[in-house]
């Protein structure tokens, strides 16, 4: 038998009537039917997902594969028992709410070959608001990484992967996340790739947002998203390079699903579930060099997540409130003998004694303080006033030199008294034009 080019694994549950776009744009793919082959899982479906696959698969026989089951209660069990079935050089997993740009399989699978790609990242668009990351799409590269590119913000599952690399490394989805379970399994993939490539020229992947919102991720809890961020967490512990590699995975987590969970829906929970969560993000942060990255992370989220670490909950709810009713706090502007300003966010919490939280975890940014007086001047008298008029403009001299050395040096050579007093000297002689 005919080894396809490519797989095509689609978890199928109550997905009408989106299904059909998803089934049509795999029909019409260029690559032709020969070259591929579809396996649909449908989960127990019960809005008629699964008449319509037999219905496909009856019309394009050897195009699809179609599997029942009884429904497993998430997306990872599906998508499993779809790659075990798999037989194609490479697999691409496909939401069954989501469709491919018609050339999408033979862009891909000919890409990969020419690269000798492990892993293929193609260019995918959000449809109906769905909110997908660009940032790993500026350019077409046949090699990225964690630390040159935004990787660590592409972990979805919706990639062209090598088969042969999933059964070396015997990789699947962990069934008992209900929500992530593609994270760990992706982020595996990658950090074992010989190669990750990245192909923006063409929207290959279409993700959709349900207009009942009843895509996977959007239904999943709270405790949920924790046990996915762990498990994604796991994976990068075993697996990833400590330095940049580790940090880009930390950041991506604990600067935006993290923290999400720390919003104003956090407080419309009930107080058990509210402090299970609360729990679980401190467990996190915690056990996983969160506070590693924080430098990387904005103000709200850093403080939000070291307030969940430290057990300071009435704190934390304190602070979502006071953000949910006045938005950004007031800044704080300060300038310290070491001469640099340093920007403070306001919040509440910020220099609270019974609170005890560091000044940089609300530090926004910091820069030189702009030098006044650049040499010691004498002071000038207004001799009909008798009154003191400032210091005198700068001379020729002073000008020169301020144009010609960088502050930093000039900053130096004043703590020196030799210094000051030849500095001194030479404002006195360009005041009195040369003259002794």
């Amino acid at each position: 038998m005919t080894v396809p080019d490519v797989t095509v694994v689609i978890a199928v549950y109550n997905t009408m009537p989106y299904l059909t776009a998803c089934l049509d744009s795999l029909v019409r793919q260029t690559v032709g039917h020969a070259r591929m082959e579809v396996v649909a899982v449908d989960d127990g479906s019960t809005d008629g997902c699964g008449e319509l696959l037999d219905t496909y698969a009856a019309r394009h026989p050897g195009l699809f594969q179609v599997v029942h089951q009884a429904n497993s209660g998430g997306p990872a069990a599906p998508t499993n028992r779809g790659l075990a079935l798999a037989r194609g050089r490479y697999v691409l997993f496909l939401g069954a709410d989501d469709w491919l740009g018609d050339e999408a399989l033979a862009r891909m699978v000919a890409s990969a070959d020419e690269w000798r790609s492990d892993v293929l990242i193609p260019k995918q668009v959000g449809v109906n608001g769905r909110l997908v990351p660009q940032g790993i799409f500026d350019a077409t590269a046949a090699s990225v990484g964690f630390e040159d590119s935004a990787l660590a913000w592409a972990l979805a599952d919706t990639k062209l992967f090598r088969l042969d690399l999933i059964r070396r490394h015997n990789l699947a989805r962990k069934e008992e996340l209900k929500v992530y379970s593609d994270q760990p399994f992706t982020l595996a993939a990658c950090l074992r790739a010989r190669r990750i490539s990245v192909l923006a020229d063409y929207d290959h992947y279409f993700l959709v947002l349900r207009e009942d919102r009843g895509n996977v991720t959007q239904r999943a809890g709270a405790l949920d998203r924790v046990r996915g961020v762990a498990a994604v967490q796991w994976v990068a512990a075993e697996l990833a390079a400590p330095g940049g590699q580790l940090d880009a995975i930390r950041a991506r987590h604990f600067g935006w699903e993290v923290p999400q969970l720390l919003q104003e829906g956090l407080l419309a929970l009930d107080a058990g579930l509210r402090d299970q969560v609360c729990d679980g993000v401190g467990e996190l942060v915690r056990q996983f060099g969160a506070r590693e990255v924080y430098h990387r992370l904005a103000v709200p989220d850093r403080v939000r997540l070291e307030l969940a670490a430290t057990g300071r909950y009435r704190e934390l709810r304190e602070l979502i409130a006071y953000e949910a009713e006045h938005g950004a706090p007031p800044e704080v502007s300060e300038s310290g003998a070491d001469g640099v300003r340093r920007r403070y966010a306001a919040y509440p919490a910020f220099r609270d004694g019974a609170v005890g939280l560091a000044d940089e975890l609300f530090l926004l940014g910091e820069e030189p303080v702009e030098e006044r007086v650049e040499e010691p001047v004498e002071e000038r008298t207004d001799l009909a006033a008798g009154r003191e008029t400032g210091p005198p403009p700068p001379t020729l001299v002073q000008q020169l030199w301020r144009g010609a050395v960088p502050v930093q040096v000039r900053r130096r050579l004043r703590s020196y008294p030799a210094w000051r007093r030849l500095a001194a000297a030479v404002a006195a002689d360009g005041r009195n034009g040369g003259r002794r």
